[in-house]
């Protein structure tokens, strides 16, 4: 007759755990999807270290979005501008605007996602409390919404982000992926469509007025600032002064 196996030590019976054929061949597929997964996505954030996307989820978004539209005039306005390419300025108004502890945190604000949730909590809307690296994980490489899914593997990605890039190459890549107006995808794209100058040529009011508009790019306007506008772009100004303006960046 044969015996429950003993936990050794501790005298306890376990019970054990048997898998048909079927269930063993859904567990290994698991296991091997689950490990390519992995692969992938090591290999593929990895690369764009070094690699810079041609692209991002969002911008395919975008052009599926217009074709299903029927809109045949849409355009994506997309061109990639290096880290040295780009003002000072730019960086530091979106930091301030977006993530003013980007410097220092592994990618997650839990005080920022804290507050979001007591103000849900108090009957208040539920606001964003996504990182600039949360949103690089979003921008390049997934769909737009709120479901569980989607925002596990934003939170996997981040964890990759932060430990394969350095905080520099996340906000530079930032700064190129980020949606600035309808099909204005990087600070190469606004700064010349808006404003008729490259990036690096960007003063502090531009620079604001740019950072002002991220919240919602496809209502917002920065080259035709509405009073909300306006006002945001000023009280970016006094973030960044506060910081130390692009003296609060150095370390990265």
């Amino acid at each position: 007759m044969s015996r429950t196996p003993r936990a050794r030590g501790f005298g306890l019976r376990l019970p054990q755990i048997r898998v048909g054929g079927r269930g063993r061949r859904v567990l290994e597929i698991a296991v091997r999807a689950t490990a390519l997964f992995v692969v992938a996505t090591v290999g593929m954030v990895l690369l764009m270290r070094w690699v810079d996307p041609w692209t991002s989820a969002f911008m395919i978004e975008s052009r599926i979005g217009a074709a299903a539209r029927g809109d045949r005039t849409y355009r994506t306005d997309y061109r990639w501008a290096d880290w040295s390419e780009i003002s000072p300025n730019v960086a530091i108004a979106v930091v301030a605007s977006e993530d003013q502890k980007f410097p220092d945190h592994a990618g997650f604000d839990f005080d920022a996602i804290a507050d979001a949730i007591e103000d849900s909590a108090d009957g208040g809307p539920m606001r964003g409390a996504s990182t600039i690296s949360q949103q690089v994980a979003k921008n390049l490489f997934l769909w737009p919404g709120r479901s569980f899914v989607r925002k596990s593997i934003e939170a996997y990605l981040t964890v990759l982000l932060e430990t394969l890039w350095p905080k520099r190459r996340i906000l530079e890549v930032y700064l190129n992926v980020a949606e600035f107006g309808p099909g204005v995808f990087g600070v190469g794209a606004a700064s010349r469509r808006y404003f008729g100058k490259p990036p690096a040529q960007l003063d502090r009011e531009e620079a604001a007025r740019l950072a002002a508009v991220l919240p919602a790019p496809r209502q917002l306007h920065a080259d035709r600032p509405s009073e909300y506008v306006r006002s945001r772009t000023q009280r970016i100004q006094q973030e960044m002064a506060r910081l130390g303006g692009a003296g609060y960046l150095r370390p990265m």
